[in-house]
């Protein structure tokens, strides 16, 4: 049975694989939060200006990262603010709660003159969504991608992944495999591959998705294959996790 930090892993590695299998560049887009109902948020410090956010969503999923703190706040401090947030925020979408820190209806509140910083960056942390890339410059040694200038967009894109993102995370609320070639994929820089992508679930709903971009020209139903099995691997490992998963932050 694999631990919360082997699902992570599992999540981080998956793409190294796929782009070995098929020596093509390989994705994975990992859960999105925006949508996810919050159980609880615990703050500690770390000390040196840092803090932990935790944060744990209604069905038990976690995510951690670290922010920046004043030195001179106090751990109890920290955790009676995670505790204020909780109260705020417990049952409300992620959605919702940036749709309140973005926009709150009392700024004056104490809560707000007391904790806005440690709110705005734990905001961006559930705007995230990490997108895992394997084998980018693979594409280089495909003689169908031999443009320079191609390839470098291409390449690009990948780095900047706010585009990859958006595609995927639509492609993401689909079920099963799906295929774009060419001109298909909106993403004016990767029309001159193809994408092949399958979703990956927990507790029977889609959760993310993962898949390939290579050529125009491949044996599209052994990636098919390739892509299908990662994809169903994934699932049955996050299937296996029966309590707490920290998510990618």
């Amino acid at each position: 049975m694999p631990h919360a930090d082997g699902a992570e892993r599992l999540m981080a590695e998956t793409p190294g694989r796929l782009s070995q299998q098929t020596h093509m560049t390989g994705m994975l887009l990992a859960p999105p939060l925006q949508h996810t109902a919050l159980d609880r948020i615990e703050l500690v410090s770390l000390g040196d200006g840092r803090a932990l956010a935790v944060i744990v969503t209604d069905t038990g999923w976690i995510t951690a990262r670290t922010i920046s703190s004043t030195a001179r706040v106090q751990n109890d401090e920290l955790r009676e603010t995670g505790r204020a947030l909780t109260r705020r925020y417990r049952g409300k979408t992620f959605r919702e709660i940036l749709d309140d820190v973005a926009a709150p209806a009392d700024p004056l509140e104490p809560l707000w003159t007391r904790s806005g910083s440690l709110l705005e960056q734990i905001a961006a942390h559930l705007r995230d969504r990490t997108l895992y890339v394997s084998g980018a410059t693979n594409l280089l040694d495909h003689p169908d991608l031999s443009d320079v200038a191609t390839v470098r967009s291409l390449l690009l894109a990948f780095e900047e992944k706010a585009q990859l993102i958006e595609l995927l995370s639509r492609l993401a609320a689909e079920r099963g495999v799906q295929v774009m070639i060419g001109s298909e994929n909106p993403v004016k820089e990767m029309q001159e591959c193809s994408l092949i992508a399958s979703t990956y679930t927990y507790r029977d709903q889609a959760l993310g998705v993962l898949g390939v971009v290579g050529p125009r020209r491949m044996a599209y139903s052994d990636v098919i294959s390739l892509v299908d099995e990662a994809a169903r691997l994934v699932s049955d490992s996050l299937a296996r996790v029966k309590h707490q998963l920290y998510l990618p932050s």
